[in-house]
């Protein structure tokens, strides 16, 4: 597929799937334009006026529906988009950067770890199966009672609080789960709160009564499955090493089957084994399932299955195809989610959030079956990140500072990235394994999240043209 950027500051430009895409990075605006449009836009912050006219003239003399007539209305164009603030909009933000390390932070999630211990034995698992590097152990309820409580004590303004149920296997710790959301739903109305509870769970343990229950309580759950047979059951194998795939696939349409419009993910993993990743996505989207997830694995890159730097061309390819995909099957009106293309171009996270990101450490924590706190459940089990505990709450404050200070401004390499207020400057447990610095930059991660914000862009455009095509046909 023919595909061209530009970058002229803090502006993206290029051309996919047929359309010339030009995002502006502190408006949020995004244009779709001709191609005479494009090239101005590529050179007009840099290049004078009439030098544009004379290279234009030049570059479309063979065009004859340019003139310079139409050159000259399409540089007034540009201007007006300019003088509107949607085009090289100069950065309002930066200091705000400054006045979020100084901010008084409350806690309003929390992962709780209740099971280190699982029933798979899954190659990649960043968890070491479940474990955490650790000993195996299950949440007793007087821990999982206090997190409650730790999280209600210190959510301060925040009325909306999450919980998600994490391990391992969570299902391994069912009863201490019941009794968690028991609790906390008992504290809602006192507290002036509500719960979202979320679950992620490979599967292996439900049966009715789980899934009546999690379609009840649970906000959101999470399903994981790789994919196609031989691609789930290569990595994702039960402790005896015979693959899962078999065994948790009529579980989990059991379970979508039965949850009506509440929200689920099928979550997959892709590999090296697996480049071609989105077969297994379309795999998945033809067994039923409409709200697909497909993360990169984060691996040692000496992992047989790790994904490189030279994957990276055939990686791109796959969102493409991904998107047009997607594009296809919403036109055929048998269309499917897909977590990473969810962008709202509209409105999306409020500034603070497009800064600062997850939260991690400071607004978001992870708890182990003993009541430990740490930033997320990806820095468990490193003492070094260990925040404090349940009981006692943060202990140390300067690592939680630390925390403050990781956004997409304190890091030196996100300065003139274009999508910067849309990962906020990553995730700081990537960076730190990648770089050894919670402000460093994993630039794999930076370049596959790049092209999925190319995708998805390319994506609501196409449908907002289709939308507009279909009402204007309406109204004929």
């Amino acid at each position: 597929m023919d595909k061209k950027e530009f970058e002229t500051e803090m502006i993206h430009q290029y051309k996919l799937n047929g359309y010339n895409i030009v995002m502006d990075t502190y408006s949020g605006a995004v244009h779709v334009v001709d191609d005479l449009a494009f090239d101005i836009i590529a050179l007009y912050e840099a290049t004078p006026i009439e030098e544009i006219v004379t290279m234009m003239l030049e570059q479309y003399a063979n065009d004859p529906e340019i003139n310079e007539q139409e050159i000259r209305d399409t540089l007034s164009d540009v201007e007006e988009l300019k003088a509107n603030g949607e085009l090289f909009t100069e950065d309002m933000y930066q200091n705000l950067s400054v006045d979020l390390k100084n901010r008084q932070t409350f806690v309003k999630a929390l992962c709780l770890n209740v099971a280190h211990t699982c029933n798979l034995t899954c190659d990649y698992c960043f968890a070491s199966q479940g474990k955490y590097n650790g000993d195996r152990a299950i949440m007793k309820f007087e821990v999982g009672k206090q997190a409650i409580d730790f999280l209600l004590e210190n959510s301060g303004f925040h009325r909306n609080l999450d919980v998600d149920f994490f391990g391992g296997e969570p299902l391994m710790a069912w009863r201490v789960v019941k009794q968690i959301v028991e609790y906390a739903r008992s504290k809602e109305e006192e507290s002036g709160k509500t719960f979202r509870f979320t679950f992620t769970t490979n599967g292996m343990l439900l049966n009715d009564e789980i899934n009546e229950f999690l379609n009840k309580e649970m906000y959101n759950v999470v399903l994981s499955l790789d994919g196609r047979k031989e691609i789930h059951d290569r990595l994702r194998r039960t402790v005896n090493g015979k693959g899962s795939y078999d065994y948790i696939l009529p579980k989990f349409q059991k379970f979508v089957e039965g949850r009506g419009d509440k929200e689920y993910y099928v979550r997959g993993t892709y590999t090296g084994n697996n480049v071609d990743f989105t077969n297994d996505i379309f795999h998945v989207a033809n067994l039923g399932f409409d709200k697909l997830s497909m993360e990169p694995v984060i691996c040692d890159p000496s992992e047989p299955y790790a994904l490189t730097e030279k994957h990276l061309p055939a990686l791109y390819r796959q969102y493409e195809i991904l998107a047009e995909e997607m594009l296809k099957r919403g036109e055929e009106g048998n269309d499917f989610t897909f977590y990473h293309y969810m962008l709202d171009l509209s409105e999306g996270p409020c500034i603070q959030k497009r800064i600062s990101g997850c939260g991690s450490g400071t607004e978001y924590m992870a708890v182990t079956p003993w009541g430990e706190l740490f930033p997320c459940h990806q820095f468990v089990g490193d003492e070094e990140f260990s925040l404090g505990n349940i009981w006692d709450g943060v202990t140390k404050p300067e690592l939680q500072g630390q925390f403050k200070e990781v956004n997409c401004y304190s890091k030196p390499e996100c300065q003139d990235c274009w999508a910067k207020l849309y990962c906020s400057g990553g995730c700081p447990a990537n960076s730190l394994h990648a770089t050894g610095s919670l402000k460093g930059n994993y630039e794999f991660s930076c370049d596959l999240f790049r092209k999925r914000v190319e995708c998805s862009m390319m994506v609501k455009v196409a449908e907002s043209i289709r939308e507009m095509e279909a009402e204007a046909m309406a109204a004929e």
